[in-house]
């Protein structure tokens, strides 16, 4: 006899009912009942199921017509799956499945019908697709709930969404402290946020515990930003008033202007290392900063903002919203920070500047104004309060 050719198996075709010798009905408890022309050869080397239904070991195998007819019990949401999964043991049998998942609902739906009928190529194949693919929120909820439940096989899908070994978690964390502590090129000023954020999502305690605590490796790393921030802060305060003379000096040419630009970006990041009490300086140099960067920035921001609208190199000049409220805000807690005699000297010099806009130094006038007013009556409560706890 001629052995079984490879142009004869590609002749069986699901449905073809000339040369099939098995019919699957699948059956839905809504009363579906619909009949795939099929071929046992198909069938049995491709499915566990099958195999064991057209077996001879089989109960009813010596039944009337029962090797001739199988029944698959499904529920109606997952008939197409059914169907689907039928089909594809044909395809199976020249290994061409990659490109037939038509998403990643369809595949996981074919994947759970493969696993309870026994296809072992179709869920490795299922599972491989799974596995590489991106997937939406409500996919991967669908994922969670259901891939769990297969056992080993299935294993590799949900690799993405195991829990991350501490090396790991620590070695990124401090990757990206260098990067949101760094300053960037302006273009950059997003990533650094985010990077930003996300640092202080892995530190907070939320509905689930913080990503990592704060150990040595983590301590270490931190304090020397501090140290190399502090020692650049003193840097930057002792060489600002030459700074900002050189700056002063130069032209309005669209250059200059970029390097002033530049100078101010640096000096928000040394003006909020100081406002937010990264690093500590003394009362008078906190006042000198101010003296030094507060008529330089209120000069420099209009021009800034009149040459963005009017050049051609906009981009290049432009800063970031936020950082400029960024910058007014870090004005505002250092001068709240000084004694009241010092704000009233700053404030004074605001309110008879014609640049007054920027930075906007309402808040702080608001809040020495009634710090001022209600001084005596504070202090004289206090001193009742001290003279009254002596006298016990």
């Amino acid at each position: 006899m001629e052995p079984i050719g490879k142009e004869e198996k590609i002749a069986c075709v699901i449905g073809d009912r000339s040369t099939s010798d098995v019919d699957v009905r699948l059956r839905t408890q809504e009363g579906r009942d619909d009949w795939l022309y099929c071929h046992s050869e198909i069938l049995v080397k491709n499915c566990k199921y099958f195999a064991d239904r057209l077996s001879e070991n089989w109960p009813t195998c010596q039944i009337l017509d029962s090797r001739n007819c199988v029944d698959v019990y499904c529920q109606e949401l997952n008939f197409d799956y059914h169907v689907n999964l039928i089909r594809l043991l044909y395809i199976v049998v020249d290994s061409s499945v990659d490109d037939l998942w038509h998403g990643v609902r369809n595949s996981l739906g074919i994947l759970q019908v493969a696993v309870e009928l026994g296809c072992p190529q179709i869920v490795t194949a299922c599972v491989n697709y799974l596995e590489a693919v991106t997937w939406e929120e409500a996919e991967e909820d669908e994922i969670l709930k259901i891939v769990p439940r297969m056992g080993l096989q299935a294993e590799p899908i949900l690799a993405r969404l195991q829990p991350v070994n501490q090396s790991a978690i620590v070695n990124i964390f401090v990757s990206a402290l260098r990067f949101a502590t760094s300053s960037p090129p302006p273009q950059m000023n997003d990533l650094k946020s985010s990077a930003q954020e996300q640092l202080e999502y892995m530190l907070t305690e939320d509905d689930d515990a913080p990503l990592l605590t704060a150990d040595d490796n983590i301590k270490l790393e931190i304090l020397s930003k501090l140290e190399i921030m502090r020692e650049f802060v003193v840097y930057w305060f002792d060489a600002s008033d030459k700074i900002v003379k050189v700056l002063e000096q130069g032209s309005s040419t669209t250059e200059v202007i970029e390097i002033k630009l530049r100078a101010i970006e640096v000096t928000s990041k040394v003006l909020e290392a100081i406002g937010y009490g990264t690093v500590i300086l003394p009362t008078a140099k906190r006042l000198q900063v101010l003296k030094v960067w507060l008529p330089f920035v209120r000069v420099t921001k209009p021009l800034i903002d009149s040459v963005t609208m009017n050049c051609e190199n906009a981009m290049l000049l432009k800063l970031d919203g936020e950082m400029w409220q960024s910058l007014e805000s870090t004005f505002v807690s250092i001068i709240l920070a000084l004694p009241s005699g010092d704000q009233a000297e700053v404030l004074t010099e605001w309110l008879d500047n014609e640049y007054m806009q920027y930075p906007d130094l309402t808040e702080a006038f608001e809040v020495w104004c009634y710090r001022s007013k209600v001084a005596k009556r504070r202090l004289s409560l206090l001193e009742d309060e001290h003279a009254m706890t002596n006298s016990f």
